[in-house]
């Protein structure tokens, strides 16, 4: 590689970072857990021979099927966890279904905190992907018009799970 491309990659490098801390500031993502995002780095060789746009090296896939707030409060931590330890290395999707599909609904039936609904949004901006299971949306009669913007919906979330672990996805379950 050039100097030129080594400068210019370093440069992009540095944007991206310098716009992860503008977007950090924000309260909503200290809330969350994820304070220093653009500083923690793993030092990885991989990570200094990406560019944006390429693919990442790990990719996970999380089960989210209950309401109660402490299970809601760890899996999401662990998602933000993650994000900190890969920052632009690591493709993250939440598979909602059952009670657990009430964090993507923008009027939800069951109780989502409010700093829930954060976390959520907040993952969502730094490209954690949401996915809604269809049949939990007919049992409750949802509609996409039901889902918070960013939530993608699926046809059957027990199938998107098998699917993106054949796609290389890790699944966690708690």
């Amino acid at each position: 590689m050039s100097d030129d491309n080594h400068v210019r990659a370093k440069l992009e490098r540095e944007r991206v970072d310098d716009g992860r801390r503008r977007l950090l500031g924000g309260g909503v993502i200290a809330g969350a857990g994820l304070v220093g995002l653009a500083s923690a780095r793993v030092a990885q060789a991989s990570d200094e021979l990406r560019f944006p746009g390429d693919p990442a090296a790990h990719k996970v896939v999380y089960q989210f099927n209950k309401i109660d707030a402490d299970y809601q409060e760890h899996v999401l931590f662990s998602v933000g966890a993650l994000l900190r330890a890969y920052p632009d290395n690591v493709d993250i999707a939440v598979v909602a279904f059952g009670p657990g599909i009430h964090i993507l609904g923008k009027h939800p039936q069951r109780p989502v905190s409010e700093l829930t609904r954060q976390r959520v949004s907040s993952l969502a901006q730094y490209g954690v992907q949401f996915h809604a299971c269809g049949n939990t949306m007919k049992s409750l009669k949802w509609t996409d018009a039901d889902l918070l913007p960013f939530a993608k919906r699926v046809e059957v979330g027990a199938a998107d799970l098998m699917e993106l672990q054949e796609q290389g996805y890790a699944y966690i379950s708690w």
